[in-house]
């Protein structure tokens, strides 16, 4: 045990629930269990959504730990990491290579691992095409990275001038805007080489109307990946059209441990970028008035660095990284 652990932490109980968490986080290990040998007092490591698992049920056993009826949920179910020490189940924590800058690897542990496992789920393989709705976001960013870094061709679909630039930036080699398309499903299906539409279409998008449309642009023998979470939303798909195409509709959820030390070593041979501010604990509360202002932005999984005018006209382009030790 080492000696600058307290033994006892302050704790506040407020009759309110649902308000912000935080379950992503790589640190130093301070402290291990007496049956824990295979992690060292010194080493790196990440605590992931998923904290733990019973690991003896059908789907521990092949590898789907987060469908584990006994999950454990950080910031969910347990306690998160917001917090200067935390806890994470020996199994389940990621093991993170000590060249490897722990508040860059931290957007990887969420957001990179969501979207990689996507991508494999998708069957996708090199030199076939893939489309990702919301690529100009935090998930979508990170998709499209994974994507060429797996030998993927990359559509990025999303809308505005600064989303094409940066998307382009990241591997996409044809953009698809939207807002301002007269025929989505046509024009998606045009960025592809004989017009048949891409090999899988990855949906982190933030609204309904794009899951609608995306097994109507997918190729036959297609899969289409759901990711994203709007709120209230519904997959809808034409049955005869989903039929005849033999096309695939099926969600995914995140990584297992082996989908978590796959994702971070492509983070670590430099194949993904994750540009971030560092802030203290202590200025959480900046942050979160901050993301009122611009709702779109997501603590840790938005894409571009930050400038200060950003911050000051409430436009955040960008993600945060907290150091609970600040």
């Amino acid at each position: 045990m080492a000696p600058n652990i307290p033994e006892k932490q302050w704790a506040q109980v407020i009759e309110k629930t649902g308000g912000p968490v935080e379950y992503k986080r790589a640190g130093v290990v301070v402290a291990r269990g007496e049956l824990v040998h295979d992690v060292e007092i010194g080493d790196h490591a990440g605590v992931k959504w998923l904290n733990g698992s019973c690991l003896a049920c059908q789907f521990c056993q092949e590898g789907y730990e987060p469908l584990c009826s006994e999950a454990l949920l950080s910031g969910y179910t347990v306690d998160g990491t917001f917090q200067q020490y935390c806890i994470g189940k020996a199994a389940h924590v990621a093991r993170i290579p000590k060249d490897v800058p722990l508040d860059g690897v931290a957007p990887v542990l969420c957001a990179g691992i969501t979207v990689y496992k996507g991508l494999k789920e998708s069957g996708a393989r090199p030199g076939q095409t893939v489309a990702i709705v919301g690529a100009g976001g935090g998930l979508g960013s990170l998709a499209c990275q994974y994507a060429k870094a797996m030998g993927l061709r990359v559509i990025a679909i999303d809308a505005g001038d600064e989303k094409k630039e940066m998307t382009s930036k990241l591997g996409a080699e044809h953009f698809v805007d939207f807002s301002k398309s007269e025929n989505v499903v046509k024009d998606v299906q045009a960025a592809t080489e004989d017009g048949l539409g891409p090999h899988a279409v990855i949906l982190v998008a933030v609204n309904e109307k794009p899951f609608q449309q995306a097994a109507e642009y997918v190729r036959p023998k297609g899969t289409v990946v759901a990711i994203g979470l709007p709120a209230g939303a519904y997959l809808r798909a034409p049955v005869f059209e989903s039929v005849i195409k033999m096309i695939t509709i099926k969600g995914s959820y995140v990584g297992n441990r082996k989908d978590t030390s796959e994702a971070i070593d492509f983070f670590r041979r430099g194949l993904i970028k994750a540009p971030f501010k560092t802030i203290g604990m202590s200025e959480l509360q900046k942050v979160y008035d901050l993301m009122r202002k611009c709702p779109a932005f997501d603590l840790l999984t938005s894409p571009a660095a930050l400038t200060s005018s950003q911050l000051d006209e409430g436009k955040i382009a960008g993600r945060y990284v907290v150091d609970t030790s600040k």
